[in-house]
């Protein structure tokens, strides 16, 4: 029993002795053999890597974030801290537009500018054509219309596409939606629009009869592939062509019935809101 009791406290001293240790890890037990210069590289290395990581987990995360970021834009010149987003410069211009501010509208287009908008024959070109057109728009918007940008996409620093839609007192007006897209170029420390393409949504519907007519059409390309070519090199030439026939022709018979017809809404327009205000004034003289 006393050997056993002997033995029992034999076995924490050799399992908390040190030196028993180091002599189990001879060059002999060891499979691998390692020079005293490379391991003392390694665990130089090794005690680098720890403070490091120390270093590096004891700084907050926008420190670390910093150390980063600032080294690589000091030493490339093609990263400015402040870059010019096209994104931004498109939703200042809707806001000029809201706000009915031409001058600072003025300073968003570009001399060049070209606007092509698919509800008119041909674009747009110059500043000053394309400032009378929102010239135009801004006052027929009046005091309640509003563009409401839904979404802006950037491509690249210098391009951008919106899409949105117009609304009377936050109540949005039908057939308004539309996307526009536009190509900036950069003029001191500024972007301006050099193109523009806007798309609007149409009021005519015409759903399964517009495939209907693409296939009868591509049908008739196919079949006859020279006229498709001459008709497609020509558009503009035969929309030209009729044009000239229709103002010879038929404007002297169509345009006074159109305005004559433009009149008369107009006039039921009116007396619309005047029997709606007469209407509104009794409510309130004996309800209000």
């Amino acid at each position: 029993m006393a050997s056993a009791i002997m033995f029992s406290c034999q076995i924490p001293q050799q399992t908390l002795s040190f030196k028993p240790m180091v002599a189990a890890a001879t060059p002999a037990a060891m499979p691998f053999k390692l020079s005293s210069q490379a391991a003392y590289k390694n665990t130089k290395m090794g005690q680098q890597r720890i403070c490091l990581r120390r270093h590096e987990q004891n700084k907050p995360f926008h420190n670390r974030r910093l150390d980063l970021i600032v080294p690589s834009a000091a030493e490339s010149d093609d990263i400015t801290l402040d870059q010019i987003s096209a994104a931004d410069t498109i939703r200042n211009f809707y806001a000029c537009i809201n706000e009915k501010k031409l001058k600072e509208l003025n300073e968003y287009i570009s001399d060049d500018c070209c606007f092509e908008d698919c509800t008119f024959i041909s674009p747009i070109q110059g500043k000053k054509e394309v400032m009378r057109f929102y010239q135009q728009l801004t006052t027929g918007m009046g005091q309640n219309v509003k563009f409401i940008v839904e979404h802006v996409c950037e491509d690249n620093e210098f391009t951008a596409g919106v899409n949105w839609h117009m609304e009377w007192k936050k109540r949005p007006l039908p057939f308004t939606r539309g996307c526009s897209f536009y190509e900036c170029s950069q003029i001191g420390d500024r972007l301006v629009i050099k193109k523009a393409r806007v798309v609007v949504e149409s009021p005519i519907k015409p759903g399964g009869m517009l495939l209907s007519l693409l296939k009868n059409v591509t049908s008739i390309f196919d079949d006859f592939p020279n006229f498709a070519e001459w008709f497609l090199k020509s558009t503009h030439v035969i929309v030209r062509f009729l044009l000239k026939i229709y103002s010879r022709l038929l404007a002297p018979i169509v345009n006074p019935l159109l305005a004559g017809y433009i009149k008369i809404w107009n006039f039921m327009a009116r007396g619309f809101v005047f029997a709606l205000n007469i209407l509104l004034n009794i409510s309130k003289k004996f309800f209000g």
